[in-house]
């Protein structure tokens, strides 16, 4: 075992790339309408897509891995996805773009379960909490990241690609990862077990009922066929995968979910955070450009101190995790709302804009600390048995939250205002809602998960000797983990 060493690089590029399409696209919007002609409906497709396919095919891709081999999924994957960038970048039209951005997608889709699979058996426990703590922050960052590269490559038109470079860019790091596949672990797929058909039609319906009315529907004026699609085919969709999950043979997420109040709870959270981001930097983007006039760069310049700072806060989200446990993903979403509602009264004005920029780099801070921390503390108090199941669970719960907040933000932003400013204080009023609501979501997590649960002493693990020391006398346990330095000194000498 590598401890990570070569694996990560390998693995959360991967997550790099994945998650950057996610909102590198929404940068490039209106130069791929202009470039191609296309309608707002297209454009929605285009954007809708990818993320479409995304959130599908989540859950099934696990289990595939399970079956065939995690590092086969994730090279399949990777080759998928590279062959849609290439195509979106090469569309003459939007049909053709729009087809592509599934593919897109469905790559996505099959490597994504896979990555935390591969870091559950592939780093050491010692290093997995750290390793989890970098895959959070690899998908902040690179959400982050995507508004602020699409400006730079739309605005530099580098050999007069446009909006093409933007799909471009992620063909090299992709590339790089399919490369070093080669030094992911061989995990051999059960072979035997069987695949939920059923359970994946049924997990396909309900998410793509709920993804795609909510990505075309306001552009569309929400037709009977998006309530429809709500009420109708994914609730009973959902519904019927959740009731029959105890009488399928070998289900796509286990029973025991369901009981695990960790679980339940950490695939809660983190759906709730993402209905307040990406919309919270979608919707500032929006507003400096279609309302206040930016240039595509000068709206990713505004916003470079809260990506900025998304990366100091993820470098201290390991240590913290260990010290406060869950308190520090309460205390993040706080500082988020925080934010939020400053930057309503500060970003109508130019002074108010440069004053926002301290209070955006805080909003980051805040944002990389929780993205960073949550799906370690999400899944250190899960049994063994589910952690599989919600391995699977998270990423579907980021990308249904994502769709989910960006339709509901922007309902916030476009409702009847006296003014642009007033519409982005609607908006941020709904960003400030949902955090607030994170954190309180994030509170009961501190009755099943203790700061120190399931992560590794700050000085690395015990050694085979104060283990067994350990077990011979239980009333010196948590004196024994406290630090290396004093484990000498609290041994049981004998029983």
């Amino acid at each position: 075992m590598n401890g990570g060493r070569l694996l990560l690089p390998v693995v959360l590029s991967a997550t790099f790339v994945q998650l950057l399409n996610v909102t590198i696209a929404q940068i490039a919007a209106p130069a791929i309408q202009s470039g191609l002609g296309a309608g707002p409906g297209a454009v929605q497709l285009v954007l809708a897509g990818y993320t479409l396919t995304y959130a599908c095919l989540l859950i099934t891709a696990a289990r595939l891995g399970d079956r065939y081999g995690y590092r086969r999924l994730f090279v399949l994957g990777t080759v998928v996805f590279m062959f849609g960038s290439v195509t979106c970048a090469a569309a003459p039209g939007a049909g053709w773009l729009v087809a592509a951005r599934l593919v897109q997608g469905a790559g996505s889709g099959l490597v994504a379960p896979q990555v935390l699979s591969l870091i559950r058996t592939g780093v050491s426990p010692p290093r997995r909490p750290r390793a989890l703590a970098l895959y959070g922050a690899t998908m902040g960052v690179a959400s982050l990241a995507g508004p602020l590269i699409g400006g730079l490559l739309i605005g530099a038109d580098l050999f007069g690609a446009g909006w093409r470079a933007v799909f471009l860019v992620t063909v090299p790091v992709a590339a790089l990862s399919l490369a070093g596949a080669a030094l992911l672990p061989r995990t051999r797929g059960t072979g035997q077990q069987r695949v939920d058909w059923a359970g994946a039609a049924l997990a396909t319906t309900g998410f793509g009922a709920l993804v795609l009315p909510c990505a075309l529907g306001r552009e569309a004026g929400w037709p009977w066929w998006t309530w429809a699609s709500f009420a109708t085919a994914a609730a009973a969709a959902l519904t019927c995968f959740t009731l029959t999950l105890g009488h399928r043979p070998a289900p796509l997420v286990h029973p025991s979910v369901l009981r695990d109040g960790t679980a339940r709870l950490g695939v809660l959270l983190v759906f709730v955070f993402n209905a307040g981001v990406p919309s919270f930097t979608y919707l500032l983007f929006l507003h400096l450009q279609s309302a206040l006039g930016y240039p595509a760069i000068s709206a990713a310049l505004v916003s470079a101190p809260f990506a900025a700072a998304a990366v100091l806060g993820s470098h201290t989200a390991p240590t913290l995790s260990r010290r406060l446990g869950p308190t520090v993903l309460t205390a993040a979403a706080l500082v988020l709302a925080g934010t939020a509602l400053t930057l309503a009264h500060l970003i109508g004005t130019e002074p108010g804009r440069r004053a926002a920029l301290p209070v955006l780099a805080a909003g980051g801070a805040a944002f990389g600390l929780f993205t960073a921390a949550v799906f370690t503390l999400a899944l250190a108090g899960v049994r063994d048995t589910t952690a599989g199941s919600v391995s699977g669970l998270l990423p579907t719960a980021q990308q249904l939250g994502g769709s989910i907040g960006v339709t509901a933000a922007a309902l916030a932003y476009y409702a009847p205002a006296d003014n642009a400013n007033t519409a982005f204080g609607h908006a941020m009023a709904y960003e400030a809602a949902v955090f607030l609501l994170t954190a309180l979501i994030a509170l009961p997590l501190r009755q099943t998960t203790t700061p120190t649960a399931n992560l590794p002493p700050p000085n690395g693990p015990m050694s085979p000797r104060e283990q067994s020391s350990t077990h011979r006398c239980p009333t010196r346990q948590r004196q024994t983990r406290r630090t290396s330095r004093h484990r000498a000194r609290f041994r049981c000498r004998g029983r």
